[in-house]
């Protein structure tokens, strides 16, 4: 399966005369993010590349000229998250090599991955609606985010079970229940917060969503 650490070659996005820099690039981030965003609220069938533009500010024309389409801008979103996740993709693997228990190199990956959804809430929103793709997005979702952060965390799952530290249940299944479990608390936590105060104070929402995943893992 791939291996993010071995940078596979990534999708064709059409851009004149490369890759924008210095105050452009910024701007291209932005509209990148701004696409992940409705992406995210609306899917892919929903959202229109006019909108997205609009949003944005800018001319649906110089999209088209950068991504070529609404699949190719699809397409450049998931590269950029690719890029975003990446750090955290290394810091989780090289848990596997540090000195911690294996429980707890287990909670310092999900206060790792708890960190970065915190940061950006719309990055599980993104996967929630993406995971509903068939066919070729879907294959790219796996192969560019969701294998990469499989293969980094899952081993640490297996070492704390072998040791008898975690109870033993099949590692996949584990892991993809957290993923999706933290990503729907955390970027929906404006429906929680109808049934639960904590979302309005993001340190203790924090603090809760890790003890609470945390403890799955016994």
């Amino acid at each position: 399966m791939p291996d993010s650490s071995k940078n596979p070659r990534r999708p064709a996005v059409k851009r004149a005369r490369g890759r924008p820099t210095g105050s452009a690039l910024t701007g291209f981030e932005s509209l990148l993010r701004g696409a992940r965003q409705i992406f995210a609220t609306q899917g892919y069938e929903g959202t229109s590349v006019r909108e997205i533009a609009r949003l944005a500010g800018v001319d649906p024309a110089l999209m088209s000229h950068h991504f070529g389409s609404k699949e190719g801008l699809w397409k450049a979103v998931v590269e950029q998250l690719s890029e975003q996740l990446a750090p955290l993709i290394e810091s989780t693997r090289q848990l596997q090599h540090s000195r911690h228990s294996p429980r707890e190199r287990i909670k310092q990956a999900l206060m790792l991955f708890i960190d970065h959804l915190f940061e950006d809430r719309y990055i599980g929103m993104f996967f929630s609606t993406a995971t509903t793709e068939q066919g070729e997005r879907l294959n790219l979702l796996i192969e560019r985010l969701m294998l990469p952060y499989r293969e980094a965390f899952v081993p640490l799952l297996v070492d704390a079970t072998e040791a008898g530290k975690i109870k033993a249940h099949d590692p996949d299944i584990m892991h993809y229940m957290m993923v999706n479990a933290i990503s729907s608390a955390v970027s929906y936590s404006h429906v929680l917060s109808k049934f639960s105060a904590l979302p309005e104070n993001p340190d203790a929402f924090k603090q809760s969503v890790l003890e609470i995943a945390f403890g799955i893992f016994r």
